[in-house]
């Protein structure tokens, strides 16, 4: 993979793929963790004299309604806000008025296309890799660079189809993630891991548990390894097709594997051991706290993927935030992966220093699945 850090960019025209997917109320953005997160790539080239061509997706469009419900308008006018040059918004992904625009840019200047996604309705154009669309798109720029991590795991015109057509490389967050998640797989560690079923974490265990000293689990997940301990785990969500792969596991790694002790559920306080039929656990008891926070004091490095209750919820936030609270204020390095768990870091007000953008890409990533995306991103075309 080569950085867009070593190519001369000065007069080119630069296609940047960025990740502007961010929730949006009445015309409001609610989180613009993404758009920021782009800043340094943005930066970067308008230093060195580019002129930049942003390409985004922006929710699913499926009818024309959505296209007035998924235009980027609105984030043109917030990156306007954040950046010291004019952003210039072209409502179409295609034609005349998008190629004068571009062909009449000068150097420092922004250009953002319109959603890529206006190109799935009526045929699914962008998300199928069609073939004139990314070489349309290619003929407006010079260089392609990736920088949208968080959709570098979906081969779609605008994050696979251009790289076949001009020299591509990777952007200055891409470069950022790659290199966190790589420390984060080959590194001894501590691995968390929580959020829904088990069946969504089994790559990520299969491919972390020889470099993870210990494995804490929580979340909805952990209840299929207590079933398969042969604990009541009540009505909490167990997935009966995976009590074999928690078995075989429990026998291979069992002192790695750590469980929940106690619960908070819709009766409050309950011990692992007196769970009834009824119960369902929504997040992890003190004690359990207690016990993780002991255990977590030494880790030399914390990945933490899915929240270890309903943090979205006030009554079931604890377990998530009383641990995070530990590592942030005892200094242990700690990479957040995945949208559900920096969620509940943005929510909490917690900023760790490593946080990784990618949703489905950096669990597929830690599940050591090929990109074919990053690979074409090697400065050819």
């Amino acid at each position: 993979m080569e950085s867009i850090k070593r190519v001369d960019v000065k007069g080119k025209k630069i296609i940047v793929r960025v990740d502007y997917n961010v929730p949006i109320e009445e015309g409001k953005i609610i989180d613009d963790t993404r758009i920021v997160g782009s800043l340094k790539t943005i930066n970067y080239l308008l230093a060195n004299a580019a002129k930049v061509i942003l390409l985004s997706h922006f929710g699913r469009v499926s009818n024309e309604e959505d296209k007035k419900k998924y235009t980027l308008e609105p984030i043109a006018k917030h990156l306007s806000s954040l950046v010291q040059v004019p952003v210039y918004f072209v409502p179409y992904t295609r034609g005349e008025l998008l190629e004068a625009t571009i062909n009449s840019m000068n150097e420092g200047e922004i250009v953002l296309i319109e959603n890529t996604r206006f190109e799935d309705y009526p045929k699914s154009l962008e998300s199928s890799c069609d073939e004139s669309l990314s070489k349309y798109w290619a003929d407006l720029g010079d260089i392609y660079v990736l920088d949208a991590f968080g959709s570098a795991h979906r081969c779609h015109a605008s994050t696979y189809g251009i790289s076949k057509f001009i020299p591509s490389y990777s952007g200055l967050l891409v470069d950022d993630e790659i290199d966190m998640l790589k420390k984060a797989i080959h590194q001894r560690k501590t691995l968390i891991l929580g959020g829904g079923k088990v069946d969504d974490k089994i790559g990520v265990i299969d491919n972390l548990i020889n470099t993870s000293d210990l494995i804490l689990l929580g979340g909805a997940m952990c209840f299929t390894f207590l079933h398969a301990l042969g604990y009541k785990v009540g009505k909490s969500i167990v997935s009966e097709e995976k009590i074999n792969y928690a078995k075989s596991l429990l026998e291979e790694h069992g002192s790695k594997i750590i469980l929940p002790v106690d619960f908070i559920t819709q009766n409050g306080i309950v011990d692992l051991a007196n769970m009834t039929d009824d119960d369902i656990g929504y997040d992890i008891g003190p004690d359990t706290i207690k016990k993780y926070k002991e255990l977590l004091i030494d880790s030399r490095l914390v990945l933490w993927n899915g929240p270890l209750g309903m943090y979205e919820d006030d009554n079931y936030q604890n377990g998530t935030k009383k641990v995070m609270e530990f590592l942030y204020n005892q200094s242990i390095p700690t990479i957040l992966a995945g949208g559900d768990i920096s969620g509940a870091s943005k929510k909490f007000g917690i900023e760790f220093k490593y946080i990784s953008t990618g949703g489905g890409s950096t669990l597929e990533y830690l599940e050591g699945k090929r990109f074919k995306t990053l690979e074409r991103l090697n400065g050819e075309k």
